[in-house]
């Protein structure tokens, strides 16, 4: 590659919020016109002192399930990925490092076809409605039809009274992973792997408020940006808007 080419894989790098692997910046690249390589993208980018950014292992975190509450089966077993939107919503809570020390819990549903966050909350604690208020929000924009799945972990907030009353006046089905199998929710966990190591990269928060900003400006970009090798490398809007265009000309 050209030292003229070598240099223009600057501009994409600098555009994007965050840090890209090797492959979305490939795929960056050839959105532009550009036919390269992932080796050759490797080369250019220790050429010009820049290294692409891999999200790193997740470490499972144990989940408040000793509750002796009712749990829902795991509906997802053998089931096949979603192939429309608003069919599996997938929620997790994570924690996040405040600078003062402490943390913060961060709630997020995703929608398990088109990988797009669909509702979050973060907050100082994690009471039983975090869960709930992540996910009225999220019912409330999308409005999904009766029969939604709504997969979750075992944890104490998942299977609180009032989030099961939630979920029946809309219709929307529990879902939950096998006790201490982090795998069987593997996306929420991968959304956690990105979050942290694109946004944090081992930092941490001042506070409540400026996590609340910078998780907004992170989702939305996540939603509206970043490029997903499980959705070709399309961003979750763009990859809905395609499933939205392919379902209009198929019934046309």
């Amino acid at each position: 590659m050209g030292a003229d080419r070598g240099a223009g894989l600057r501009a994409p790098w600098t555009t994007l919020r965050h840090a890209p692997s090797a492959g979305r910046l490939r795929a960056e690249v050839q959105a532009q016109g550009h036919r390269v390589g992932r080796w050759r993208i490797r080369r250019v980018l220790a050429t010009h002192g820049l290294r692409a950014q891999q999200p790193r292992c997740f470490v499972p975190r144990t989940t408040d399930s000793a509750h002796g509450r009712r749990v829902a089966p795991n509906r997802l077993l053998g089931q096949p990925c979603p192939t429309v939107p608003n069919q599996v919503w997938v929620g997790d809570i994570t924690c996040l490092p405040k600078q003062v020390g402490g943390w913060l819990y961060l709630a997020s549903w995703q929608d398990a076809c088109s990988r797009k966050v669909v509702g979050w909350d973060v907050r100082e604690s994690m009471p039983e409605d975090l869960v709930s208020e992540a996910l009225r929000r999220a019912l409330a924009v999308r409005q999904p039809a009766p029969g939604l799945i709504v997969h979750s972990d075992q944890g104490s907030q998942y299977t609180a009274t009032r989030f099961g009353e939630l979920l029946a006046r809309h219709g929307a089905e529990p879902s939950m992973s096998r006790r201490g199998n982090c795998y069987d929710n593997a996306q929420a966990e991968s959304f956690w792997s990105r979050l942290k190591t694109e946004l944090l990269d081992g930092g941490s928060f001042p506070g409540l408020e400026e996590a609340r900003l910078e998780l907004s400006h992170y989702i939305a970009y996540y939603n509206d940006e970043r490029r997903h090798s499980a959705l070709g490398y399309c961003s979750p809007n763009h990859f809905k808007t395609l499933l939205q265009t392919t379902s209009e000309k198929s019934s046309a």
